[in-house]
């Protein structure tokens, strides 16, 4: 019970602590993702360097995914466009030139999986931005995004522990099933329905479609942190949340959906304007 408590009650702050930092205003956004975005990336090098031959400096890639992150917020706000990723370029150039002077046995496998936090963790991130500015600044349409990921794991959770009897992918997620899947993409439909009502000029269909995409990619980036965290035999990619584990544990789902996202919005508001 102690656990159960601690459990929801650190899952209630979160979530509170996500809605208020988008709706209540641009700074708020900035200052708690930017944050959020070093810490993932940090605690996806602590991951990595569990591996032998890997020695990723987990501050250095932080940096760097606050600087793409930061990067990308002043150019998808419109304060400044040219040329604001050239100190991200910058750094990353440095960060490989470093290698040279680093004498590690095996510095190709630290270099691979630094570019791969940028882009697997930092990356999504930032195109946070994006979508948060897709036309103007759109909270609601950026806290669809993490309202949907967290009715569709309510509703994959439910539906899994009442009927759940056919493994999804029980390699890499045992407990996760298809009848779970079904539930967490019927529930995500009320999401979208929901937020329809709110931005009328995204027609219902395309919130469903939107939905889905979530559930479908969601569903892939949760599994691809579950494979990483099995290769490394972790339970949790950190503990800065009580009773959840780390924060690459709660934002997962959108790492993948994001991207996926991003480009869906990006299409449909673009054939808006036609």
């Amino acid at each position: 019970m102690n656990n159960f408590v601690k459990r929801t009650l650190s899952g209630l702050i979160f979530v509170l602590l996500i809605i208020g930092s988008i709706l209540l205003s641009r700074f708020t956004f900035l200052i708690a993702f930017a944050l959020i975005c070093g810490w993932s990336v940090l605690e996806f090098h602590k991951l990595t360097n569990l591996q032998p031959e890997v020695k990723v400096n987990g501050w250095i890639a932080l940096l760097g995914g606050v600087i793409l992150f930061l990067s990308s917020y002043i150019y998808a706000s419109g304060i400044w466009h040219y040329p604001v990723y050239s100190i991200y370029g910058f750094y990353i150039v440095i960060v490989l030139i470093s290698e040279l002077y680093s004498k590690k046995s095996n510095p190709i496998n630290s270099l691979a999986y630094f570019i791969l936090g940028q882009i697997f963790i930092a990356l999504p991130f930032s195109l946070l931005n994006f979508i948060l500015f897709i036309e103007g600044w759109q909270p609601l349409v950026l806290l669809s995004v993490f309202v949907t990921i967290w009715v569709n794991d309510t509703g994959a959770y439910l539906v899994g522990v009442t009927v759940g009897r056919h493994r999804l992918f029980e390699r890499i997620s045992p407990k996760k099933s298809w009848e779970g899947f079904v539930g967490g993409a019927l529930a995500a439909l009320l999401s979208g329905y929901v937020f329809s009502l709110f931005i009328p000029q995204i027609s219902l269909l395309n919130w469903f479609i939107f939905s889905e995409i979530i559930v479908i990619f969601g569903t892939f980036g949760d599994l691809i942190e579950s494979l990483m965290k099995r290769t490394v035999d972790v339970k949790d990619s950190g503990n800065v949340i009580p009773g959840h584990g780390g924060l690459l544990d709660r934002f997962d789902s959108m790492l993948l959906a994001a991207p996926v996202v991003f480009i869906y919005l990006s299409f449909l508001f673009e054939f808006a304007k036609k």
